[in-house]
């Protein structure tokens, strides 16, 4: 059985920048990744309504042309670099396959039943549609969206409504680092608390991107824990925003060799992953 390949998708103001990034993020050099082009951008009319780029970067496994720039160090073990932080390269001497965890299952949504939904919920369900539908039509972008209250990821927190926007060409409501797709799910909060008079958690995904970007980021949090535990020092991830830390927080809180923590003042705050002593 084939194992899935990590992937890793980027936006950014240009392809090569974009192609930089991911390279960076993943610590691997560019012949080790397959790049694939999901939009090469637009700059828009003078600087307005342009769009990103945004790739996907996928490690090459055993099964892919081999690359003849990259080569065994030694005939017993192989080395690959991988950048824990820009300041602090390191070098890892991967497990045998056996050894390692298990592929987790990509996170999905479980919706709740319309015969729980109480007539409050209905409500919500309702008033979030109509103001991310104005928006989105002040916006002049085409689409279709799908409402729904969905169960919490964690045991915690509250069940969330979910908004899934469709439609062809929706990178300008990604933005660099999911900004433009962050604030419009402000945006819609605050408007829909007011009009309901009450707090509604909320998130507002576009084709399944957070879906992706949750996967990504889980399989990033266990590669750079398994960094963290062969070389014994810490591991420091690229700025994150507050939700995205989150998925790693949770994803390595139940390891039984690492800890992490948050570093680090907004917009630049970061996790750290910690070997235990």
């Amino acid at each position: 059985m084939s194992q899935e390949k990590t992937t890793l998708e980027i936006i950014a103001p240009s392809v090569e920048e974009a192609i930089t990034r991911g390279l960076d993020q993943l610590g691997l050099p560019r012949d080790s990744v397959i790049i694939e082009i999901l939009d090469n951008g637009s700059r828009g009319l003078l600087g307005i309504g342009g769009r990103q780029s945004r790739i996907r970067l996928s490690i090459k496994d055993a099964g892919d042309e081999p690359s003849p720039k990259k080569t065994a160090v030694k005939a017993s073990k192989k080395a690959s670099v991988e950048v824990a932080s820009p300041e602090e390269p390191v070098v890892k001497t991967p497990k045998d396959e056996s050894e390692g965890e298990p592929e987790k299952e990509s996170f999905q949504y479980q919706e709740v039943a319309e015969k729980d939904l109480t007539e409050e919920d209905q409500k919500s369900i309702k008033v979030t549609q109509d103001v991310v539908h104005e928006l989105l039509d002040r916006m002049h972008v085409k689409s279709t969206i799908s409402t729904k209250f969905i169960e919490p990821v964690d045991e915690n927190d509250e069940r969330l409504v979910l908004v899934d926007i469709q439609g062809n060409d929706l990178s300008i409501l990604l933005g660099r680092r999911s900004e433009t797709l962050n604030a419009l799910q402000y945006i819609t909060s605050l408007i829909v608390s007011k009009e309901l008079d009450r707090w509604v958690p909320m998130m507002i995904d576009v084709q399944g991107y957070r879906a992706r970007r949750d996967r990504q980021l889980r399989q990033l949090g266990r590669r750079m824990a398994q960094q963290a535990i062969e070389t014994g020092k810490r591991q420091i991830l690229e700025p994150m925003p507050a939700n995205e830390r989150r998925v790693i927080h949770l994803e390595l809180r139940n390891h039984l060799q690492v800890t992490t923590e948050s570093t680090g003042d907004e917009p630049y705050r970061k996790v750290t992953i910690v070997p235990k002593i």
